[in-house]
């Protein structure tokens, strides 16, 4: 059954919104075959390891049948990407609900408010601003139970060849990424120092510690194997995807 993601700042009441809708959701089943809804939270601090643990419980748990509700704060666009991966690869419908308020802390990513034109963040509910004031759960039941499922993942099925050439320059993309990193610390760039990155966005990356090449292979055979769930998808994914894979680095080499 679906995914739901909630997203939003520390105390922006998203484990209230979420014992909410789990409530509500459960005491919808049958008597004789009640649904089960499972809530994930994530660890302190929303740290790379934190994120990968949340990631890992909720394609465990996923299935046609129970309803898995990310309590976490998910600001990283990239990281509710995986996560809609993980949906369209189980073949259940997902949603994202983004809670207003809270306050940024030193300890977490800066939030990157979810975008309704993205397909990872999409169909888009927001909560009241108002605590006392109801979800809207008569959209959010359809979005997630009257929906079609995903289709089968393309992978499975003979591709088009611009799939395999759109997969192919995004190979090549995350492969010049990760050599200009390693370039630039052979030159003697520090941690605290940009790497600049032409014709990406951004233009730079801001290298926090020594990288090795055996870890930033590592993370881009994790990040293409997300990406090649929705091939043939089209050309225009790519920049953003190029993003994502900064982004992506950036959240997992903490």
């Amino acid at each position: 059954m679906p995914l739901v993601v909630l997203c939003g700042l520390p105390g922006s009441g998203k484990t209230r919104r979420a014992e909410e809708l789990r409530a509500a959701l459960v005491s919808e089943g049958e008597a004789s075959e009640q649904r089960r809804v499972f809530v994930v939270s994530e660890g302190e601090g929303g740290k790379g390891e934190a994120r990968s643990a949340l990631r890992a419980e909720a394609e465990r748990l996923l299935s046609r049948r129970d309803v898995v509700v990310v309590d976490a704060g998910c600001e990283l666009k990239s990281f509710r990407y995986e996560l809609f991966c993980l949906s369209k690869q189980a073949r259940t419908p997902h949603c994202v609900l983004l809670c207003p308020g809270g306050a940024p802390r030193p300890d977490r990513p800066p939030l990157e408010e979810p975008d309704g034109q993205n397909r990872w963040d999409r169909p888009l509910f927001v909560a009241p601003a108002e605590p006392s004031e109801a979800l809207p759960l008569p959209e959010i039941r359809a979005a997630l139970f009257q929906r079609r499922p995903p289709a089968p993942n393309r992978s499975t099925r003979a591709e088009p060849l611009q799939d395999a050439a759109f997969l192919h320059r995004l190979d090549r993309l995350t492969q010049d990424v990760v050599g200009a990193l390693m370039e630039a610390q052979r030159k003697g760039a520090r941690p605290g120092e940009v790497v600049p990155l032409p014709g990406m966005a951004p233009q730079g990356w801001l290298l926090r510690r020594p990288l090795t090449l055996a870890e930033l292979s590592r993370l881009r055979r994790q990040f293409l194997s997300y990406a090649k769930m929705h091939p043939g998808e089209g050309e225009g994914e790519l920049p953003r995807l190029g993003s994502m894979f900064l982004q992506y680095l950036s959240q997992n080499l903490q």
